[in-house]
């Protein structure tokens, strides 16, 4: 008989025949053929293949702009646009992260405002994947799921293992065998069953999947990814409040998977019919890593067909060569008349360096992206003098720090005395 992971074939998760423990989740229903299916952990129609969302009832009650600003700060002040029936039960504090105006960062762009949506501070592991944890988790519970886990390129592995240990949940978290050290470690610590992985992560995703058909569990970004994606939708909707319930021009957003940005369109849509904000829904825009830009390359070229590449980039956040929603987010661009750029590694190293020198935000290589793509958007005239811009910071810069080796100078070493001082910064003093 084989094995794997030291389990037996159909070994039974302790927690599937569990009573529910979380909130109920919603229906589900297919994106493409609109198939209705019940609240179930899969994230494909059994009808067509397609993925799987929320069906939201359309007579569902919606709160004022006025009620939700009362609310306590976290992304379930929105709780009526995730896809749960009543209250969560974990991860009631993630969300509401800081959006700061950057005038020097407006005037390197060229364009009348930007501000930084600054998720490299977000609650409990300092990126954005805290808040499709926090809507994954409750629908696991929700669901009777008793063990949870997730195939990750570093910052999921980060959210599910921390949020994990604190809902006292189980977690296998699976990652490419080269990742980050401090990504490596800021999973570990917590406790989780971490398995590294020889291959890409498009290897360990491939992997999780026989997992998730095999033994039942929760793995966020596979059989409960219907769930999960919903959590995205929150910092669409925390830019609008952020901004005094109205909407920027144009919002710029690192592309992994391509899931993000697809459900910053969704959720900027759903504030607009709510009737809750004013302003033409922004442009969006993406950017990858030369070196893994398959849903640039898809936006450029047009069409429907992503083509898989092998990523070669030291932007492993966002290493995703065979990216799940890339068609989607291909088209929530050209549906917001946004565009995508590739940018080169030194351009991402430069694009970190910049924002931390304007804006006193330290990113990863994710974010650097970001700032190197808007660059490129700006020079090539694609953002506007008259517009007003949000760049998405998805993640915190202690987590790449080998991306700045050798990009930052040496700092001289000096006496204790100050006729040493003046000697080595005379002019500068």
């Amino acid at each position: 008989m084989t094995t794997v992971l030291g389990l037996p074939p159909h070994a039974p998760d302790a927690g599937t025949a569990a009573v529910r423990r979380g909130p109920r989740p919603l229906s589900l229903v297919c994106k493409l053929c609109h198939a209705p299916h019940p609240p179930i952990a899969s994230a494909t129609c059994e009808e067509c293949l397609g993925p799987l969302e929320p069906a939201y009832p359309a007579g569902r009650a919606l709160p004022s702009a006025a009620t939700i600003a009362a609310r306590p700060p976290s992304l379930w002040r929105y709780r009526e646009w995730l896809p749960f029936e009543d209250e969560p039960v974990v991860s009631l504090d993630t969300g509401c992260t800081p959006l700061l105006d950057s005038p020097a960062l407006a005037r390197r762009l060229g364009v009348a405002r930007v501000w930084v949506k600054n998720d490299a501070v977000s609650h409990p592991s300092l990126s954005f994947k805290d808040r499709v944890v926090a809507t994954a988790l409750n629908a696991a519970l929700g669901l009777g799921l008793g063990t949870v886990g997730c195939a990750s390129t570093g910052n999921l592995a980060n959210a599910v293992a921390a949020q994990a240990a604190r809902a006292g949940l189980p977690a296998w978290i699976f990652i490419p065998d080269d990742l980050e050290v401090a990504k490596v470690v800021g999973t570990a610590v917590y406790n989780p069953r971490l398995v590294r992985v020889r291959g890409t992560y498009d290897d360990v995703n491939r992997l999780c999947s026989q997992v998730a058909d095999r033994y039942g569990w929760g793995l966020v970004n596979i059989n409960l990814r219907g769930y999960y994606g919903e959590g995205s939708k929150t910092m669409a909707f925390e830019i609008a409040e952020q901004l005094g319930w109205r909407l920027p021009t144009a919002v710029v957003a690192p592309m992994a998977g391509g899931s993000l940005l697809t459900k910053l369109e969704k959720g900027f849509r759903e504030f607009t019919e709510a009737g809750l904000v004013s302003g033409a829904a922004p442009r969006l825009y993406g950017g990858q890593a030369s070196g893994c830009a398959p849903i640039v390359h898809l936006v450029e070229r047009g069409g429907d067909t992503l083509v898989p590449v092998m990523p070669d980039t030291i932007a492993r956040s966002i290493a995703i060569g065979n990216p799940a929603d890339g068609r989607f987010a291909a088209g929530a661009i050209r549906a917001t008349g946004g565009w995508a750029a590739g940018v080169s590694e030194t351009a991402l190293v430069d694009g970190i360096k910049l924002l931390a020198e304007t804006t006193g935000v330290f990113t990863e290589t994710a974010g650097g992206v970001t700032v190197a793509a808007a660059l490129v958007l700006a020079e090539s005239g694609r953002l506007r003098p008259e517009d007003e811009v949000v760049l998405c910071i998805t993640g915190n810069g202690l987590k790449t720090v080998e991306a700045l080796q050798g990009a930052l100078p040496d700092a001289p070493i000096i006496a204790p005395r100050i006729r040493d001082l003046e000697a080595q910064y005379g002019h500068h003093l």
